[in-house]
């Protein structure tokens, strides 16, 4: 044990005398044990910056969906459809009067507007092409209901009152396209978790395998400071503040740049789906707001602060299993 910690002193003392100290920084409590400036410090920016990238543009990415779910949700909960199909020998437009009179009755109701049947007309256009003439056809026509927001409507009661008094009528009030956004936002929910869970983990190995091979090339310092009673808590803390600052630097480039990614992805949006107004009905708003940009920001300090941790429990589990 003795010939072991002799050779390492020597080793640890020699590898100390080689390095010379810069300008400035020859005090007694700035000596560093890893190397500030390295291939190996700046490899480990680099893959900090791409999982810190990697990990803001799905969180960003969850975020947007999440808001435009939830937007899109708002908004269609405050819609619904009464259809009202032509019967032989009944008159449609006396039909579609009450309808619309006893959905303004119900409570929360604001608005009911009926289709002309040019309107209603316009609507198959997409789907049977321009030019054609259905006077012949049996069109449903359409009323257009509109809640007060924060208002609930008795689906069911109103669904009752309008088959009492109105043959062939029907209210679609749109749950099941809300249960379906729902489980949208869910599944993007999970998808992002198990993403950014990915990317955590690919960063702890990564300060992992950095954390040893630094204790490796500085083994004989190491051992120095360890056998001259230098306590775990001091050997960690010089690894925690270098991959503290490795995590703050390479996770600060990446959320910037993810944060730049992300904003342009949002000014560039209305090129590809066409009428702004148009898409935000049906789509509802891409954006991820201030709160969104302060979780992105809040993530660097999660990444920065899981390298440090990582580096400084590899480096205490080394000195323990050094004899």
């Amino acid at each position: 044990m003795t010939s072991r910690v002799m050779a390492a002193l020597g080793k640890g003392l020699a590898r100390l005398r080689g390095r010379r100290p810069r300008p400035g920084r020859e005090t007694r409590g700035d000596v560093h044990i890893v190397p500030r400036d390295s291939i190996a410090a700046s490899a480990l920016a680099a893959v900090v910056a791409i999982m810190t990238f990697l990990a803001a543009v799905t969180s960003g990415g969850v975020a947007m969906v999440i808001g435009s779910a939830n937007e899109w949700q708002a908004e269609v909960a405050r819609e619904m459809t009464i259809q009202i199909r032509p019967t032989p020998g009944n008159d449609i437009e006396a039909e579609i009067g009450r309808a619309r009179a006893l959905a303004l009755a119900a409570p929360g109701v604001i608005e009911a507007r009926a289709y002309s049947r040019e309107e209603s007309d316009r609507l198959l256009e997409p789907w049977l092409g321009p030019g054609l003439t259905l006077d012949d056809l049996p069109v449903p026509r359409m009323i257009a209901v509109r809640v007060a927001r924060g208002a609930m409507v008795d689906a069911a009661a109103l669904r009752q009152s309008l088959a009492r008094e109105v043959p062939g009528v029907s209210l679609d009030d749109h749950r099941r396209g809300i249960s379906r956004m729902r489980g949208v936002a869910k599944a993007a929910i999970a998808g992002g978790m198990a993403i950014f869970g990915l990317v955590l983990a690919a960063t702890v190995l990564s300060v992992t395998f950095a954390t040893r091979g630094a204790m490796a090339s500085n083994r004989p310092i190491v051992e120095v400071l360890h056998f001259v009673g230098a306590k775990q808590a001091y050997i960690a803390s010089q690894f925690q503040r270098h991959f503290l600052w490795l995590g703050f630097k390479g996770g600060a480039l990446g959320g910037v740049v993810a944060m730049l990614f992300l904003a342009l992805a949002e000014r560039i949006s209305a090129l590809f789906i066409g009428n702004p107004e148009e898409a935000a009905a049906v789509f509802g708003h891409f954006s991820m707001g201030l709160t969104g940009y302060a979780v992105l920001a809040a993530e660097v300090g999660l990444i920065a602060g899981i390298t440090a941790l990582t580096s400084r429990h590899v480096v205490i589990h080394t000195l323990r299993n050094i004899e």
